[in-house]
Order: C-alpha cells, then structure tokens, then sequence
C-alpha cells in the first residue's frame, strides 16, 4: 500500500474535473474561434493602396492608355510611376494618363517627369515617367 504524505489535501472531485479540463478547453476554444472566423460574415477589410485607392483598381485601365502600350502602373509616395510604350499610344498619351492617375486620388498634377532608362534594350521603346499629383 502506498503511504499518504500527513500534509497532503484530498482533492476534490470538482477540482479533478476542473484540472482535466482546462487541458482541452484551449485547443477547443482556438478551433471554434477559427471556425467561426473562417464561416461568420465577419468584417471584412478591403486592402487600399496610398491615396485611397482600392487595390482591385485595374490601374492599367485607370490610365486610359490603350492596353498594349502600358507595361507598369504603380503607385508610389509621390504619385505615379508609369512605364509605357509611347509608339503604341496616342499622342500626349503620358498626359492624359497622369491626369487620370491623379484624379483617382481627387488630385491634380505637379509635374510630369521622364526618367532615363537604364538599360534600353530590357524593354525596346518603352518609356518610365513619374508622375507628381498635389
């Protein structure tokens, strides 16, 4: 037989199941908070780029340039940054596309600047200009 400590307190029964339970309370809790995440109509935060524009945008179209001239649009701390092939596009095209830029954000445009390529034979023809909207 197995000898009692004169110290040690019987444990009751309501303690036994407390202590058994707190073991499986937390990964059941933890899986009925992801089911009821992944299931629940909860609120749902739509990814908005600076400016407020959000990230769906089809910024390609936004530039009202014809689709096979527009290589990148993309949207950086001062404004835009737009690499197209002017060949492929009207005239005045950089233009008319940073005022359509801008004007996503309810802005105006600064300054239209042309950046030099580094290499030019990465993309033959295309053209990089930064466009500043206030």
């Amino acid at each position: 037989m197995e000898e009692q400590d004169a110290n040690a307190q019987p444990i009751s029964s309501a303690a036994m199941r407390a202590g058994s339970c707190s073991c499986s309370i937390a990964p059941l809790s933890f899986a009925t908070v992801l089911a009821l995440s992944a299931c629940g109509a909860g609120k749902s935060e739509e990814l908005i780029l600076p400016g407020g524009i959000p990230a769906r945008t089809n910024l390609h179209e936004a530039s009202t340039l014809p689709p096979e001239s527009v290589r990148t649009v993309a949207r950086r701390d001062y404004g835009w940054r737009l690499i197209y092939h002017p060949a492929r596009a009207p005239a005045s095209a950089g233009q008319a596309a940073a005022r359509a830029l801008c004007d996503l954000e309810s802005r105006s445009v600064q300054r239209i600047e042309n950046i030099p390529r580094i290499d030019p034979y990465a993309d033959y023809g295309a053209a990089i200009i930064d466009i500043y909207c206030v």
